[in-house]
């Protein structure tokens, strides 16, 4: 094969690769820290705002995020009913990754955010919701930790799926991120 075939060959490779990618970004949130998932939030909805599709998938501990702090479940059992209690319920609930202090450092934070017309994480959630940013649950996380769909947010573009539905969306996006 001459060198020319090589280069057609390259080039034909490069546009396959190219034509699988779509202008999407996947997330993986896996930090229930307020600092992590506001992060998480500003990324999201920034891409949206950019042109991009964006699929946030909450598991473990960003999950208690989600929680309504308003709704209630029946039927946990022992396990579910303890980290129902142990676990913030809701965005309001959760605290700094580093520097919390006893709730002082988060204070300041939500503080200072409102001082400076920052959102708040309630507010980045609907803001995110509005943008048609996608929020899939890790179903394996939510039966682990005992909480049920019907204690969660709602959320216009919200599911509860596997992995393999993470992956899915992963594999055809431009840009994937753990946080």
């Amino acid at each position: 094969m001459d060198s020319q075939q090589e280069i057609s060959k390259l080039q034909a490779q490069l546009n396959e690769l190219r034509g699988s990618t779509k202008n999407k970004l996947s997330m993986v949130v896996f930090s229930g820290d307020l600092d992590k998932l506001l992060a998480s939030f500003i990324i999201a909805t920034g891409a949206v705002a950019m042109g991009m599709e964006a699929v946030m998938f909450f598991t473990f501990w960003a999950t208690p995020a989600l929680r309504d702090k308003k709704k209630k479940a029946k039927g946990k059992n022992l396990f579910g009913k303890m980290f129902g209690f142990m676990l913030p319920k809701g965005p309001t609930k959760v605290k700094l990754s580093k520097m919390n202090m006893g709730g002082m450092g988060t204070a300041m934070l939500k503080y200072l955010m409102k001082k400076k017309n920052v959102q708040s994480l309630d507010e980045m959630i609907a803001l995110a919701a509005e943008l048609g940013v996608k929020i899939y649950v890790c179903e394996m996380s939510m039966d682990l930790m005992g909480f049920k769909p019907e204690e969660m947010i709602s959320y216009p573009d919200l599911e509860f799926v596997g992995v393999a539905k993470f992956l899915e969306e992963a594999g055809s996006s431009k840009i994937q991120l753990f946080i």
